[in-house]
């Protein structure tokens, strides 16, 4: 009938599959690969930088973040950029795919020397480098919490909003395959 197929052909509704219950949709290709680089913990961006950047962002309230780093000029890091990204209170806690086992418990269960833990807390990456496993169609991601938490709609401007800031910051940093 019409109104299957209508509801069928809006396509935040489809991220999830019902078969697993988890995301069949992920950020691929140029995409991830911006998004761990831009979650590094030695990317820095300054005012111009920063301000080109949020231009980019539909749902930027109009405020700058308070910098990382003040003197001898103010820096903001990429995690702080991806942080303006994710809606909502969205928390998470996941591993990097490259996390190494013995760091689990000890004196790096919260925090990790590689950054390969990841954490999201009230909606801002705390540590941790995005990658495949935490950005992908694996059951967990931070896609799928947020499809959880926040809805499809939400989960929808939130794919679209990651393509539209991390490209655009792609061509400011520049990278070759």
């Amino acid at each position: 009938t019409r109104a299957e197929v209508e509801n069928l052909h809006v396509t935040p509704r489809q991220i999830i599959t019902p078969q697993a219950n988890k995301p069949v949709m992920g950020i691929v290709q140029d995409t991830l690969t911006a998004v761990r680089k831009m979650t590094k913990r030695d990317v820095f961006l300054d005012k111009e930088q920063m301000m080109n950047i949020l231009m980019h962002l539909p749902v930027w309230d109009g405020k700058m973040p308070i910098p990382a780093i003040l003197k001898p000029k103010p820096l903001w890091t990429g995690k702080q950029v991806f942080s303006l990204i994710i809606p909502g209170n969205v928390n998470m806690i996941r591993t990097h795919s490259t996390h190494p086992d013995d760091e689990d418990n000890g004196p790096y269960k919260w925090i990790s020397p590689g950054d390969t833990k990841v954490m999201v807390e009230h909606g801002e990456l705390v540590t941790g480098i995005l990658c495949k496993k935490t950005l992908g169609t694996s059951a967990g991601s931070l896609l799928h919490i947020c499809f959880l938490e926040l809805g499809h709609e939400e989960c929808g401007l939130f794919y679209g909003n990651i393509q539209t800031v991390v490209n655009n910051w792609l061509l400011l940093e520049g990278h070759s395959i």
